[in-house]
């Protein structure tokens, strides 16, 4: 109770703070607007807006909506409003005192049949926004990376500085050393816990339905909370507001289809797909066949009506997915796992410069383990997660804004397995996390920007997380001309965990509990400085170095013999390291380049190793070009360093004997038996690979055809994956591959 009236305290000193510093905002204007598709409606997220005479601006959030303070009244201004791909578009306005003035701000596309490319619009600069650590990914940057099979979100953010991969076969990534279920990924708001198809080689979210991603890799603000590395934030398209529209495509593993329209006062998306064949997997499993199965079906529903709510918008969202790998074979288990998602969203935008959310949602995930030849049970994890959510932002005319919310969330977790002694262990657990937190943003200043806050756990799904506080901070400094400073510090806690095996080659899906009441929760620390330096609006270099650390990780017990010995036992985390990016953005090309360098490390009683994911060195670079007439090619080129592995250093011949009475004269009883090296001492050999993309978009009367086809591995480099343990033979990753996939768009 202390905790939370110290925190009730500092949020009521802020917010006095801030009204007591007002700023006369009678002498000003203010200018609110939501920039959109001209085609479909589909706000158009962090696009760039400029008033051109007083050369500030500001780019538009996840939903399109901007808004600028402080501007001067009784004379006439051009905002400018560009987008990359859109028709950059001018419009002229002026202010009265104390006024507020909303725009809708529609861009049209380019035509694609162009053999010239229009030059994008100036891009604004904001040097006070306290950004860092955060990725965000285009739909266009989706598009264009060379495919695999198909566009996949998870892969697209394996080439971030900072984000690494265990190999080709996964689409599973680790942020900044921490473990993979350590990152949150949120569809629409809800938490998706199974975000992966087919053995974890692809996302199981649709690219096509995407209209905005924010990739958090540290430094993530108090808004966000239940992991402690990294924040996926991917909100979907509402659907087109103006016609109604489909489109289908197909590559060698799946077909989809997406149909959208306008319904009376809002709009519709339905989008759906499903694998058809599973031959291509081979190229990624050692040519062995796995009889994959899959499909995801996302719908949402918009309503908005000034007649019901002025400036109020109304969601409905579901999205299902589901998993079978089923073996014939009696001596391989099966498998099969799916997520339920559903739900309600209320924006709220009101006359003040005041935004308000309210979030009502189910994520319901449900896996199994099957084993065919044999009479145990299977293995049974669901979990249901009812969450409510309630997020206030304010704006004030000093350009400060106000952040505060609430989160309850109730979680039941059941996880049911049984040994091949027939015992049977229930770990189910119902429970519920109340959360709140409070933020503030000084942004008044064109060359300073602050973001403090804090989160409390008033109530935790773990008894021993009631009232810790996770207080954070994010800054960012201008020191002169266009070099930018930045830094973040921040305190983490996580609740929920996976039991995996870390010596697995691949993980089909991770089993998801709380973390048990014997344990602490999960609590990490996490410290990040960086500098930008822009050489012009359209190409920059950032540097960041960073910092963490992690105690009361929960790791799984190797050394459990008896029944009343623990499952899981607390270890801790450790990471650094600094991170290196160019990007060159010009009218018809793009050049980038990223670096890295990194140490991670886990401690368990005292033994330190490194985890299976540590990557010393890895590089990317990436050109795209973009000659006009719906043509596109890219390159990337990737390197890394190898990953640690355990290294056999012999074997002996172990007398093995399960049945005395049974000994049949003559026969050898004895069986190899492997001495390994310490914990992932060794090192694989270097991994490196070229990538090609090249893509065409063609307009036949009112349809769009996009073809597209990608090498990858183009030199057909042997990259090694893993050494078979009993045979000692090399099994390499993905060789050269060739794929296709066609898209229609009417």
């Amino acid at each position: 109770m202390r905790n939370i009236f110290f925190f009730t305290i500092q949020i009521f000193l802020i917010s006095f703070f801030i009204f007591c510093i007002n700023t006369n905002a009678q002498e000003f204007g203010r200018l609110r607007g939501v920039v959109t598709d001209s085609s479909n409606g589909e706000a158009l997220a962090f696009s760039n807006v400029v008033i051109e005479e007083l050369r500030i601006g500001a780019a538009t959030d996840k939903r399109g909506m901007f808004i600028l303070n402080k501007l001067p009244v009784n004379t006439e201004m051009t905002v400018i409003v560009s987008y990359m791909g859109y028709k950059t578009k001018k419009i002229t306005f002026r202010l009265k005192p104390d006024e507020l003035l909303d725009l809708k701000i529609p861009l049209s596309p380019l035509n694609i049949e162009l053999n010239t490319v229009e030059k994008i619009g100036e891009k604004y600069i904001d040097k006070n926004v306290t950004d860092l650590g955060l990725e965000v990914i285009s739909m266009r940057q989706l598009e264009v990376i060379p495919k695999g099979v198909e566009t996949d979100v998870m892969r697209t953010l394996q080439y971030l500085p900072g984000v690494s991969s265990t190999g080709d076969i996964s689409a599973r990534y680790y942020v900044r050393g921490g473990s993979s279920d350590q990152n949150l990924v949120l569809l629409n708001g809800i938490t998706l816990y199974a975000p992966f198809h087919s053995l974890g080689l692809f996302s199981s979210i649709e690219p096509d339905m995407i209209n905005s991603i924010e990739f958090f890799k540290g430094g993530f603000t108090s808004e966000y909370s239940g992991r402690l590395s990294s924040i996926l934030n991917v909100i979907t398209k509402d659907g087109n507001k103006n016609a109604f529209n489909a489109s289908a495509s197909a590559s060698f593993l799946t077909g989809k289809g997406m149909i959208q329209g306008p319904i009376p006062n809002g709009s519709f998306m339905l989008s759906g797909r499903f694998s058809y064949s599973d031959k291509i997997l081979k190229n990624f499993l050692d040519q062995k066949t796995v009889p994959v199965n899959f499909y995801d079906i996302a719908a949402k529903l918009n309503y908005s009506s000034p007649d019901v709510f002025n400036n109020a918008k109304f969601s409905l969202f579901t999205f299902l997915t589901d998993d079978k790998i089923k073996y014939s074979d009696p001596l391989r288990e099966s498998y099969s796992w799916k997520n339920n998602l559903l739900g309600f969203e209320w924006l709220q935008v009101y006359d003040a410069p005041v935004f308000s959310r309210l979030g009502i949602s189910l994520s319901k995930f449900e896996g199994k383990i099957i084993p065919n030849g044999s009479n145990l049970k299977p293995l049974v994890n669901n979990l249901n997660d009812v969450t409510i959510s309630f997020d206030l932002n304010a704006v004030f005319s000093s350009k400060d804004q106000l952040d505060a919310g609430l989160l309850i969330k109730l979680m039941d977790a059941e996880l049911r397995l049984e040994n091949r002694s027939g015992i049977e262990s229930d770990i189910s657990r119902f429970t519920g996390n109340i959360s709140a937190y409070g933020k503030y943003k000084l942004l008044r200043f064109d060359n300073f920007g602050l973001d403090i806050g804090s989160r409390i756990n008033i109530s935790g799904l773990n008894t021993n997380s009631s009232g810790i506080l996770e207080p954070r901070v994010s800054l960012t400094y201008n020191p002169f001309g266009d070099l930018i400073i930045k830094g973040s510090a921040g305190m983490y806690l996580q609740e929920m965990t996976t039991i995996s095996d870390e010596d697995e080659i691949i993980s089909v899906f991770d089993p998801w509990i709380i973390i048990p009441d014997y344990l602490n929760p999960a609590v990490g620390y996490s410290f990040s400085g960086g500098i930008q330096y822009n050489f012009s609006s359209n190409s920059n270099i950032q540097i960041e170095a960073y910092r963490r650390t992690s105690d009361n990780t929960p790791i799984l017990n190797d050394k459990k013999y008896f029944d009343f010995d623990p499952d899981l036992i607390e270890g801790s985390q450790e990471s650094y390291g600094w991170e290196f990016s160019y990007d060159l953005t010009e009218t018809n090309f793009n050049l980038s380049a990223t670096y890295s360098l990194s140490w991670a490390y886990k401690e368990i009683d005292g033994y330190i190793y490194y985890p299976k994911y540590d990557t010393r060195h890895a590089g990317n670079l990436m050109f795209s070009y973009n000659p006009g007439a719906g043509w596109n090619f890219t390159s990337i080129w990737s390197v890394y360093s190898g990953l640690p592995f355990t290294e056999i250093i012999s074997y002996y011949d172990k007398y093995n004997v399960t049945n005395p009475f049974e000994i049949i004269p003559g026969s050898s009883n004895y069986i190899p038996y492997l001495i390994l090296a310490d914990k992932n001492l060794g090192r694989l050999p270097s991994y490196h690979r070229l990538d090609l993309s090249l893509s065409k978009k063609i307009s036949i009367a009112s349809s769009l055809i996009t073809i597209s086809i990608d090498a990858i591995n183009v030199y057909n480099r042997k990259n090694i994956f893993y050494y078979e343990r009993d045979t000692g033979r090399r099994v390499n990753m993905l060789p050269f591959l060739l794929t296709g996939t066609v898209k229609i768009e009417i």
